[in-house]
């Protein structure tokens, strides 16, 4: 058995930030199922918000997160979150992130939807995401007692008595494998793969947070899935990010009569929380499409400010200029996760999280635009931090047995975790009520017997995604109110105390 002196599964903004403290105080492994240049992160188009136009920024910036989070947030982490942020954006400046500037060399910064004023920072301007990827992992590269391993799926953790002794890997040989660790952080992201519609790269299947919930780590807040408002609506397309940046330059929202509808839903109009814009398209797209127009916005170069964006919709014969751009929500980011303290500290002994695999409470029920970077940059380092104060030996497990070949065809699964995925987008999405959780629960119970059982990385993803899937209804279906992202038509208004849902071996608790 391999012995580190910490393991980090992930390689995005969460897990590359911790990895960059850890070298300092032992051996490192990161892990990742596919190439590091694949994660959540890279896929993040709008920008980083951070406030660094002094204290005045911060305190607006908490009010923000506090109020788009529906009485939910942890005053304590979004408070660290804000009031952290512009010294952890200022180092990932000095490791070479290249964010955009005007020519005198200011740093060029947009607002989006709930931000009181413009404090989004971007890179090759819809592209953010993969910048700050680019450079996090350059610099990880040059350091010393790390090693980098792509391809690679942590497959459980390691348990005795209580406390994480390390993960059990997959590697791409197909060859299973122990290490033994002081510490292990879940870094792994989201779950947005649990929907048929989602805005996530196919990695995202909450591998992390299953794992750790197998393990017995409490999760906390799981039915609270945030649905962006614009993901690309033509059949046949993927569901590809509309980012809300556009919104942030001026577009709009029709409907399929050509009129403006949100300006009648939210002071804020298109800038409104996320949950808010996503079911006023929803109730919308009832009596025909919806549509992004970004057609009166002459004053900015759009092609140039949305790169990315501006090239996917050339492919189907579309411009941001001159087209109305159909949009529906879809599955974009996941506020709960494993629960932990702002240090990154689970229920469990050994095992940290952060980033979208974790729940601080920052994001309460509904995260505030472009707060997910700094998520994971503030809290990856302060999980960190830590894991370095760990008094845990690690490596006391020993390995059972020989390491072993796994297998197992993987015929069927792509059919059996698209039926899943289906279940979740018809019975826990966007609009829920509890005839149809309760329908969804019994369809997924029903697909139990048939689960996969082999160990392939598919097999396992499937296992995963039918895990989170199960919390999610039942968390969705204990909360019998509407708050945030989670909206209950059979509940429609808010209740009266705010409390967080926890998930703990097989148990649902408030708190």
């Amino acid at each position: 058995m391999e012995l580190f002196d910490f393991v980090v599964v992930g390689g995005g903004i969460a897990g590359l930030s911790a990895v960059v403290r850890l070298a300092g105080a032992g051996r490192v492994l990161c892990v990742t199922k596919e190439s590091f240049a694949e994660s959540n992160t890279a896929y993040a188009q709008g920008g980083i918000a951070v406030a660094m136009g002094g204290s005045e920024d911060v305190s607006l910036h908490l009010a923000d997160t506090i109020a788009a989070g529906d009485g939910l947030v942890n005053a304590a982490a979004a408070k660290v979150l804000v009031e952290q942020g512009p010294r952890r954006v200022e180092e990932l400046l000095g490791w070479g992130t290249e964010f955009d500037r005007a020519v005198g060399g200011e740093l060029l910064r947009t607002r989006e939807g709930a931000h009181s004023l413009s404090r989004i920072l971007h890179a090759n301007g819809d592209a953010t995401g993969r910048e700050i990827a680019r450079a996090l992992l350059k610099y990880v590269q040059g350091l010393k007692n790390v090693e980098l391993r792509d391809w690679t799926v942590t497959v459980d953790l390691m348990v005795e008595k209580g406390r994480v002794e390390g993960v059990v890997l997959l590697d791409k040989a197909g060859t299973l494998a122990r290490v033994g660790a002081r510490a292990v952080m879940i870094a792994s992201g989201g779950a947005g793969q649990v929907y048929s519609d989602t805005t996530n790269p196919a990695v995202a299947t909450g591998d992390g947070i299953a794992m750790a919930y197998r393990a017995g780590a409490a999760v906390e807040d799981m039915e609270f899935y945030q649905f962006h408002p614009t993901a690309f609506a033509m059949d046949g397309a993927p569901r590809f990010l509309m980012s809300e940046a556009l919104r942030g330059e001026g577009a709009v929202l029709i409907n399929a009569a050509g009129e403006r509808f949100m300006p009648a839903i939210h002071p804020m109009a298109e800038l409104a929380p996320r949950d808010v814009v996503a079911r006023a398209i929803t109730r919308e797209g009832l009596n025909g499409p919806v549509y992004l127009d970004m057609r009166g916005v002459t004053e900015i170069d759009l092609k140039a400010r949305f790169p990315g964006i501006s090239a996917f919709l050339a492919g189907y014969g579309l411009s941001l200029a001159k087209d109305l751009i159909p949009v529906r929500p879809a599955a974009h980011y996941l506020m709960g996760g494993i629960k932990t303290d702002v240090w990154g500290k689970s229920s469990l002994q050994g095992l940290y999280a952060a980033g979208e695999a974790a729940c601080t409470g920052v994001h309460g029920a509904n995260r505030l635009a472009s707060n997910s970077l700094l998520e994971g940059l503030v809290f990856g380092v302060l999980a960190a931090e830590s894991m370095v104060k760990e008094q845990g030996s690690g490596g006391k497990v020993e390995a059972a047995g020989e390491v072993v070949k796994a297998g197992g065809s993987d015929e069927g699964v792509e059919e059996w975790i698209a039926e899943l995925r289906a279940i979740m987008w018809e019975n826990a999405g966007l609009l829920r009520d509890s005839a149809g959780l309760k329908r969804g629960q019994a369809r997924l119970d029903g697909m139990f017997r048939r689960m996969p059982r082999g160990v392939t990385r598919r097999q396992l993803e499937a296992r995963n995604l039918y895990a989170l899937a199960g919390v999610m209804v039942e968390s969705a279906l204990g909360r019998e109110e509407s708050r945030g992202a989670h909206f209950r038509s059979d509940f429609p208004e808010k209740g009266p105390i705010a409390r967080h849902s926890v998930m703990e071996r097989g148990r649902l608790r408030f708190e």
